[in-house]
């Protein structure tokens, strides 16, 4: 974890957020600027500040990352319907904070492209 990382706060508890999800690994919450009736947030406990990080030791961690998405969106009522699962990497894609997340939208048609 790192001192000035928002989600490693967060994962202190150190800034509170809405946790939907926690376990060993991973946690999910609520974005704080939703962009569709369903934004969730999950992220690994791991500080990995954007995908060009990813080594062979974290590919289960990323598929950890995966199934709680699909779990969540299935307890939120969105699976059958359809949602979308985005990992920004850098600025020019729209990451903000440095530590990887995977953005769980739902709950509204979504348009390709996005944006």
């Amino acid at each position: 974890m790192t001192h000035d990382c928002l989600f490693c706060k967060i994962i202190q508890k150190k800034i509170p957020a809405r946790i939907v999800h926690e376990d060993d690994d991973l946690l999910a919450f609520e974005d704080i600027n939703p962009q569709a009736p369903v934004h969730l947030l999950v992220i690994p406990k791991k500080h990995i500040a954007t995908t060009l990080e990813i080594g062979p030791e974290d590919h289960g961690l990323i598929g950890r990352l995966f199934e709680a998405a699909s779990a969540l969106a299935r307890a939120r009522g969105i699976a059958e319907r359809g949602f979308r699962l985005v990992m920004n990497t850098n600025p020019e894609s729209g990451q903000t904070v440095y530590h990887i997340h995977l953005h769980l939208l739902g709950g509204r048609p979504m348009h390709w492209p996005p944006g």
